[in-house]
């Protein structure tokens, strides 16, 4: 009984805390400022009470991704003659941080939906694609992007999915795995060579869209360390046929798609992980400032007070590292190095803070129904997917490098 008590006052502890809006540490416009509430106001609804037991079972209640699209977070930057909400790619970097502050696993959800999926038809598609698959995926549909095989992880072009053209249909065979989404998605981009003696340049993006016809068979569903509620599925295609307008972009040019919005896609990790920092600290803090040893609270003691002063330091540090990379891409800036830069940081800051959060606690931190211990869970795919941390290191290099070689002639 002490026990439970204890776990309930420190979860409305930081239930309260949840509730109260993370101070911007950027200037925000007002129409920034207002989805950040509505976000919050999802979460604290249709996310937060669900969380621990939908990471249990590790599956998302669909009644929670249905409320989404009713709040309009799943088209974020969707013009609103398209039915979305109009904003900019800030807007959705800030939906997923806050998202991710509650639960993990959905963020990943709108992430994808917004930073891959959904720019992919902004960046690439034609106007026929983009009214037809927009309106779809803003307001029912939920997308995934399809280009991981077992043979190509970071080496992403070493793919063996291919296509071939068959009259007026392209026919897709090969597999797919750790698509994010894939067990759920109705709308699936594609990525497959169409002529493998040209390598890369061979590789198109094609839209699957189940509901016009046969879509590709859901093998199996992974049982991960983290993000557990998150669909994560290796699919197969077999003879899965497209109509020739659903190539996205030209014949050959899916490498360039797939290279530019991984980029994109970089930056809202970064928003994601930033989240699950903040998560776990708005989880620790209150505990730290009530419990008591040696007559005072923790948190009053020098030694804690010199950890939670990092950790907070590099939180806001990681914060301007991801929003000034979203500024950057909102604002047609180049901002590879940044989404590099930015992912990496804060891929460590949400393992040192989720990590810290358990230490500060002490045994009850370590006890699944406290709740902090699922962000430590969920913070370590940071480092992995969307590029690992050493590739995004390798990019940072490469550009420091271009930049002062460049500079020595």
């Amino acid at each position: 009984m002490l026990r439970r008590s204890c776990v309930n006052l420190f979860q409305r502890s930081a239930v309260a805390l949840c509730a109260a809006p993370i101070r911007p540490i950027t200037n925000l416009s007002d129409d920034e400022k207002m989805l950040v509430d509505s976000v919050r106001s999802y979460c604290l609804t249709h996310v937060a009470p669900k969380s621990l037991e939908m990471d249990k079972k590790g599956e998302l209640d669909m009644e929670v991704i249905k409320e989404a699209f009713s709040a309009g977070l799943m088209g974020i930057e969707t013009p609103p003659e398209l039915e979305g909400g109009g904003m900019g790619f800030v807007g959705s970097v800030l939906a997923i941080e806050e998202i991710a502050r509650h639960d993990p696993a959905m963020s990943v959800t709108v992430d994808v939906q917004n930073t891959l999926v959904n720019n992919i038809f902004f960046r690439y598609a034609n106007e026929a694609q983009k009214k037809n698959y927009l309106t779809k995926l803003a307001t029912e549909k939920v997308g995934c992007f399809c280009l991981t095989e077992s043979t190509s992880g970071s080496d992403a072009f070493a793919l063996k999915t291919k296509a071939e053209k068959k009259g007026n249909k392209w026919v897709i065979n090969g597999s797919k795995m750790f698509i994010t989404n894939g067990g759920f998605a109705d709308i699936f981009l594609v990525m497959a060579n169409v002529d493998f003696n040209k390598g890369y340049k061979g590789i198109t993006c094609f839209v699957v869209d189940k509901s016009e016809g046969k879509g590709p068979t859901v093998v199996r569903t992974e049982d991960k360390l983290g993000i557990r509620s998150s669909s994560t599925a290796e699919l197969l295609f077999e003879d899965v046929e497209v109509p020739e307008e659903n190539v996205i972009g030209n014949v050959g040019e899916g490498y360039k798609i797939a290279i530019n919005i991984l980029n994109e896609g970089r930056v809202g990790i970064g928003a994601q992980m930033i989240g699950i920092a903040q998560g776990a600290l708005d989880i620790a803090m209150p505990y730290v400032f009530q419990r008591k040893q040696f007559g005072k609270t923790i948190g009053d003691f020098q030694a804690m007070q010199m950890q939670y002063a990092e950790v907070f330091t590099k939180l806001h540090a990681a914060r301007l590292m991801v929003y000034n990379a979203a500024r950057k891409k909102q604002n047609n800036e180049d901002f590879i190095q940044d989404a590099a830069m930015a992912k990496y940081f804060s891929s460590l800051i949400a393992e040192e803070a989720s990590s810290k959060a358990i230490e500060w606690c002490g045994g009850i931190g370590f006890m699944k129904d406290f709740g902090v211990e699922r962000f430590y869970r969920d913070a370590k795919i940071g480092a992995i997917y969307e590029g690992t941390s050493l590739i995004q290191l390798q990019t940072i290099a490469k550009i420091i490098k271009t930049k002062y070689s460049n500079e020595s002639k």
